[in-house]
């Protein structure tokens, strides 16, 4: 895939160190590389407090954060999946969510492949 490599590097980065951050003591995170036809995916999966159904598409606003009310211990600006979609949808992707209160969240980064790559298929 062609892309800005330091660009690229901080959606991942982002998206890693939420789902740590955003994780329970002894839970996992787990990155896959699905390869669906002319893309390039990554899905980085958590097995944290994950996100309300409602609140799903938000997570992406500028400056938003899930209110978790008194059991709020997460430090962060709000800005970061924001930027991080930014940064993807500039590369012709998107990032997705899927997630479930409680259960954890799965956030998908897909990216166009390039198209000499495509080409010599």
């Amino acid at each position: 895939m062609a892309g800005d490599r330091q660009k690229l590097s901080q959606v991942f980065i982002n998206l890693l160190s939420n789902a740590v951050k955003f994780n329970h003591q002894g839970g996992r995170v787990v990155e896959e590389i699905p390869r669906p036809d002319a893309e390039v995916a990554v899905a980085v999966t958590d097995t944290g407090i994950g996100i309300p159904e409602g609140e799903l598409e938000r997570v992406f606003e500028h400056f938003y954060q899930v209110d978790y009310g008194s059991t709020r211990r997460f430090e962060g600006t709000g800005i970061g999946l924001s930027v991080a979609r930014t940064l993807a949808r500039l590369h012709g992707g998107d990032i997705k969510v899927e997630s479930q209160a409680g259960q954890g969240s799965t956030f998908t980064v897909v990216l166009p492949e390039a198209q000499e790559q495509i080409r010599s298929r």
